[in-house]
């Protein structure tokens, strides 16, 4: 098995699905179900969602809103969206454990690293709330450090793109993917990945990235099967 231990990075704007707002109980069923089989087949699942169908702390600084305070609504909004998961996951039948940077002990543990990692080891998947807890750093942050605590071997960014192109596809029809490109290489071309903090984690600790389509139904089980999908981002 190539990816033992995985830490897939979701968005909350895919959680929204059809709708402009919120949480589609279709996309979020269909996630669970992908995220079962790949559980069920022996892989170790840690996951971080973002917070951005309900709250961004960007959009409270455009409002006049103290940009630390902003950051802290948008962990909270991470954390609605990890329930949510979790409560999908569960009813799929995956055991689960939802961790928060923030001290929410009537819904979720606090992070403990060890605990984290031992969940993981007797099969139970890890959701990690709250981003790092810290203002000014991102949910993509907060996977790749998560990533790293937990000894992941590769964090799985998905998104609604099959993968990293030399233009957004959704504009430039003669943008050209990549199959493998190397972090180097990204910051050379400019290519929007992750944050640059997030993305230099990965790089520094040597922790592949890779952007895959999670909207299509059982992309995620044949990538991790070894199938050719998205792109390979690493040193």
């Amino acid at each position: 098995m190539k990816y033992k231990r995985i830490l897939l990075k979701l968005s909350g704007e895919s959680l929204m699905g059809a709708k402009q707002f919120g949480i589609d109980n279709k996309r979020i069923n269909s996630y669970a179900e992908q995220i079962k089989k790949i559980h069920k087949s022996g892989h170790e699942v840690a996951i971080v969602i973002g917070g951005g169908n309900i709250f961004r702390g960007v959009q409270a600084e455009e409002g006049g809103m103290d940009r630390t305070h902003g950051d802290y609504m948008g962990m909270l909004a991470t954390m609605i969206n990890s329930m949510a998961l979790q409560a999908a996951l569960e009813s799929h039948g995956v055991h689960t454990r939802l961790q928060s940077a923030i001290e929410m002990k009537e819904i979720a543990e606090p992070f403990i690293r060890r605990k984290a990692v031992r969940h993981l080891e007797k099969g139970r998947v890890v959701i990690f709330g709250a981003g790092t807890g810290n203002p000014f750093f991102t949910t993509d942050s907060a996977a790749s450090l998560r990533a790293i605590e937990i000894n992941a071997d590769v964090i799985l960014k998905g998104t609604r793109v099959d993968g990293i192109y030399s233009a957004d596809p959704e504009k430039d029809k003669n943008a050209t993917k990549y199959d493998n490109i190397t972090f180097d290489e990204v910051y050379k071309l400019g290519l929007n990945v992750m944050d640059l903090t997030a993305f230099t984690l990965c790089k520094e600790n040597d922790l592949p990235i890779v952007v895959f389509d999670m909207d299509t139904s059982g992309n995620l089980e044949k990538l991790l099967s070894g199938t050719n999908i998205g792109t390979l981002v690493s040193n």
